[in-house]
């Protein structure tokens, strides 16, 4: 039988968010594979973890993650983490869970901090509906073509960005999303840990000297954008089911399935509007 692939949380800043369970699996794993082996022997000896360890980055993950699946094809079950968080998010270890999956080896997660997650849930934006953007390209066509894609999605958006390019990141940014809500994480569960809220040109303003690592919440595009011409207005939808016979009560309910928003969102545009 196959062995299996786990993918093991590690603490993103404090040591504490160190789960038991992930603890336990990094003992009794055959081998972890580590994204950086300097970074994680520091993890591993803090808790006395002596499980042998092979490199595993974006430079070597073809060559050593053939090795890694044909360890597990073996019937030895495997360790992935990353330098923090979540393997497998803005991480090569995502490579080699396509391995196993096409390999049909088992792939069980071990839960445990995340910085996106973290940051958003004390962002205080839309928690309902988000999407992950990860880090944007690095090059400036590529990166404005990315942003001009996303800024059209109507749901919170989170972004990692490194200090030496955040604030031209964050240049940019306000240039496509506009005047947007946003709020920078830095330094999550950390002893400087710090949120900084505001829209997204005045968040550029207040980073002077960057430092950390930073996670970028983007309120989603709003309600009031995605009515942007007349022809489009909710008051002409709503008017043209009227005139197709529906009660204003329904033309509204379907002028809310069209913009995707509530109902109640319809009329107090609506009222806002006169209508």
């Amino acid at each position: 039988m196959s062995g299996t692939l786990y993918l093991c949380a590690t603490p993103i800043g404090n040591l504490d968010d160190m789960t038991f369970r992930a603890i336990k699996i990094l003992r009794e794993v055959d081998l972890i594979a580590a994204e950086d082996t300097r970074h994680t022997r520091k993890l591993l000896t803090h808790f006395e973890i002596h499980t042998p360890m092979i490199r595993f980055d974006e430079n070597c993950k073809s060559i050593v993650g053939e090795k890694i699946l044909q360890r597990l094809q073996a019937g030895e079950s495997v360790a992935v983490v990353s330098d923090a968080g979540l393997p497998a998010i803005s991480d090569p270890g995502a490579d080699l869970v396509k391995l196993a999956v096409d390999a049909g080896i088992k792939v069980s997660p071990i839960p445990g901090a995340n910085a996106a997650l973290s940051a958003l849930i004390c962002s205080g934006l839309d928690t309902t509906k988000f999407l992950f953007a990860g880090f944007a390209p690095k090059t400036k066509k590529n990166r404005r073509e990315f942003l001009q894609k996303l800024s059209t999605v109507d749901a919170t958006i989170i972004f990692y960005e490194a200090p030496h390019r955040l604030k031209n990141f964050l240049t940019e940014l306000a240039e496509v999303f506009g005047q947007r809500q946003a709020v920078l994480a830095r330094e999550l569960t950390k002893i400087h840990e710090e949120f900084l809220h505001g829209e997204i040109s005045e968040l550029a303003e207040k980073i002077s000297e960057p430092r950390g690592e930073f996670v970028i919440v983007v309120e989603g595009k709003t309600f009031s954008e995605q009515i942007e011409t007349p022809d489009e207005s909710i008051s002409a939808v709503v008017e043209k089911f009227m005139a197709d016979g529906l009660d204003k009560k329904s033309a509204m309910r379907e002028a809310a399935k069209i913009f995707n928003v509530s109902r109640r969102e319809i009329y107090n545009k609506l009222l806002s509007l006169e209508l």
